[in-house]
């Protein structure tokens, strides 16, 4: 694909398998695919962007599913890559709002096998946004590499970047994700984080505003903080830090919701917003993804996320 790509994301795939019942008592489970940076490439895709995903995809019964799937979205996969080793696998029940129980397979997988080798750099260089989480990192010693090059090739190359760490600590613990940031902080633009557990884990800090500065100070020039104490978000720009609100207070499922916001945060940034108008549109993205089932499945479309920018913003 020689067009240009306004985001491209590094990161894993899994097959998700999903019930509205408890895990014990479901007899039925309902197939879909998901993953948390393939989370945030979809969301900016259905927002109207241009996408691409670097991954490697297990040579299993799903792998015609997944390929066709993303290709019918309209993601760019021509970087994607067959491996022999399995895809992932997470399920996930979600018997009421409060309640949530999840179950993941994804060691020895296809996406842990991503290398230095399976990176393009012209790819990287022919976007406007680069892409990837903690989540990535944590899979491999040799995927850790190779988003560390990421970072670097487009970081000389004049390539935004952003980063979310998604410390998650049944995935790794707080060393790992301190170490794993270290590595790339230097090369991020754009910061995402949550303030229940990424800043308090990687950062120790819990104030909002020291969080901010204390990432202004290390380089990083626009940061965004997910805050679940005051129900919104602070985004951190050029010296000033605004708070907005969450999009709504009523959902259904949150299982992704940061992903989704950060797919249409860098939608916006890349279609003429402002880091803080692009806040206001990215709280859409993820207000109404939570209000339906599926990690990736309830993410909206443009016409619906448009459409109540407009009426809210004028």
């Amino acid at each position: 694909m020689t067009e240009k790509l306004d985001i491209v994301t590094l990161g894993e795939s899994l097959i998700e398998l999903s019930t509205n019942a408890k895990m014990s008592a479901a007899g039925c489970l309902y197939k879909y695919y998901g993953g948390d940076v393939l989370a945030t490439a979809v969301s900016a895709l259905r927002q109207g962007s241009k996408v691409g995903f670097i991954t490697r995809v297990g040579n299993d019964a799903f792998k015609e599913y997944l390929l066709e799937s993303w290709q019918s979205e309209g993601l760019d996969i021509s970087r994607i890559k067959l491996s022999n080793e399995a895809n992932g696998l997470y399920i996930i029940a979600r018997p009421s709002v409060n309640e949530k129980e999840i179950v993941y397979y994804r060691k020895k997988t296809a996406p842990t096998k991503l290398c230095v080798e399976d990176i393009d750099e012209e790819y990287i260089k022919n976007s406007n946004i680069f892409y990837a989480s903690g989540i990535t990192q944590s899979l491999s010693p040799s995927t850790n590499e190779a988003v560390e090059y990421v970072y670097k090739i487009a970081k000389e190359n004049g390539v935004m970047t952003a980063y979310d760490p998604n410390y998650y600590s049944a995935i790794t613990t707080p060393e790992e994700a301190k170490e794993n940031f270290s590595r790339i902080n230097s090369n991020i633009d754009i910061m995402f984080m949550n303030t229940k557990h990424d800043s308090i884990n990687i950062l120790e800090v819990d104030s909002h505003e020291n969080i901010i500065k204390k990432l202004w100070d290390m380089g990083i020039q626009t940061v965004v903080l997910k805050s679940l104490d005051r129900q919104g978000y602070y985004t951190g720009y050029n010296g000033n830090i605004i708070f907005t609100e969450f999009y709504t207070n009523e959902y259904i499922d949150t299982t992704c919701s940061g992903d989704a916001f950060n797919g249409g945060f860098m939608h916006a940034l890349t279609h003429g917003f402002t880091p803080f108008e692009a806040t206001k549109f990215a709280s859409i993205v993820a207000g109404l993804q939570a209000k339906g089932i599926g990690a990736i499945k309830s993410i909206p479309y443009k016409d619906e996320v448009y459409s109540i920018y407009r009426g809210n913003n004028g």
